[in-house]
């Protein structure tokens, strides 16, 4: 690779890590701590305050594969482009919502961008980076998972300080700032130009589905954000259950982000070296163990040392699953594939905490994260058998 295609390819990664922290940061600002206390003053039942929340994940359901289909014919940059100008509007929107439902809609609108930038972003990155691939992966995600921090923070001071107005104002300058950055990005090569139609969309999707090696590491992801989602929403409930204080709660939760965001671009470098299979294998099982460990250290230190463990699990696994399916893709189908992850992985997030919270009612905690660990345990047994030679090394 000459020097000046070096200087393109870091210039085009500094810019979209630019962008996805710039819009992650908006759009979790949007959402953390301000939506249900908004919700809240707006009069909105638990219930409606239950369905505001899940409002903004159902797009990532229903148009993360259409999405990353359209760039494969269309060029990442035009649909990036897309997801930004949602990005940089819905924050406006806030400012006119005056009822539960008006709140739910513009959820539901805002969801579409990160829907669509997620998956669209991913695949530009494995498109445009194969010999070290998980390494601008993780790396990019790291810098998502910096801007998804510092929003809480930003967002709780702000409504202590100023008001709720304030907080989407700020949304809104992420965003569009976000819209900014992205409009310096461009495609990998130009793009030819054929009719869309329906039966290429279709001829995509059936492509994906059809392999055997990418449903199966969508599955895995499926499985490892099913147990991610589960322990994000219960062992804060599990922490205080023990009758642990908040703040020590803050730290269990903590080092367990902090350790992810420095962990993946690691891995993911391991993950370029010794190849795929030997990374998501054992942080699967340093994940299982980690969890079945829960219940019997149920204190600030093992509960702190056990969530440390758990982030470097779901670090390890994650830096290499988008890779290898990236890895797997056929015919630069890069979109396709990358938004046929999203959507199964999604589904994963959307069962983990519902189907956590009906153990923890019927079984309690024990038997919930047993359950948990042994869900990542047949996920290392499900990447490990099921793929054989058609993982690197």
């Amino acid at each position: 690779m000459s020097n000046n295609s070096k200087t393109l390819q870091a210039s085009f990664f500094v810019l979209i890590a630019l962008t996805g922290g710039l819009a992650i940061l908006s759009s979790t600002m949007s959402k953390t701590p301000v939506l249900p206390l908004f919700a809240a003053s707006l009069g909105a039942s638990p219930t409606e305050i239950g369905w505001i929340v899940i409002a903004s994940t159902i797009p990532g359901i229903l148009v993360s594969f259409p999405a990353g289909a359209l760039s494969d014919f269309l060029g990442h940059r035009r649909v990036l482009l897309a997801s930004l100008a949602v990005f940089a509007t819905a924050p406006f929107l806030y400012l006119f919502v005056d009822n539960a439902w008006q709140l739910m809609a513009v959820r539901f609108y805002h969801g579409f961008a990160t829907a669509i930038f997620g998956t669209v972003a991913t695949a530009a990155i494995a498109e445009r980076y194969s010999t070290d691939r998980a390494a601008r992966l993780s790396t990019y995600s790291s810098v998502t998972i910096v801007g998804r921090s510092v929003a809480p923070f930003l967002g709780g001071a702000l409504i202590s300080m100023a008001n709720f107005g304030a907080v989407y104002i700020a949304c809104a300058v992420s965003g569009v700032l976000a819209l900014a950055a992205g409009s310096l990005l461009r495609d990998a090569a130009p793009r030819p130009k054929p009719k869309l139609e329906l039966p290429h969309f279709r001829k995509s999707l059936v492509t994906v589905l059809q392999d055997r090696g990418i449903m199966l590491v969508s599955l895995v992801e499926a499985a490892q954000y099913l147990v991610f989602g589960a322990i994000e929403a219960f062992l804060a409930l599990f922490a205080a259950s023990l009758g642990i204080p908040a703040w020590q709660i803050g730290i269990i939760l903590g080092v367990q982000l902090v350790s992810i965001v420095f962990m993946k671009p690691l891995m993911g470098r391991v993950s370029d070296r010794l190849g795929r299979k030997q990374v998501i294998v054992p942080g699967l099982l340093v994940g299982a163990a980690s969890v079945a460990l829960l219940p019997f250290l149920p204190n600030f230190p093992g509960l702190s040392v056990l969530s440390l463990v758990f982030g470097l699990g779901f670090a390890t696994v994650t830096s290499s699953t988008a890779a290898l399916v990236a890895d797997l893709t056929r015919n630069g189908r890069f979109g396709s594939s990358m938004g046929v992850l999203r959507t199964v992985m999604d589904v994963g997030q959307s069962i983990g905490p519902v189907l956590t919270g009906w153990m923890v009612a019927n079984a309690g905690y024990d038997d919930a994260f047993l359950l948990l660990a042994t869900i990542l345990a047949a996920a290392a047994a499900l990447i490990g058998v099921g793929l054989g030679g058609r993982l690197k090394n």
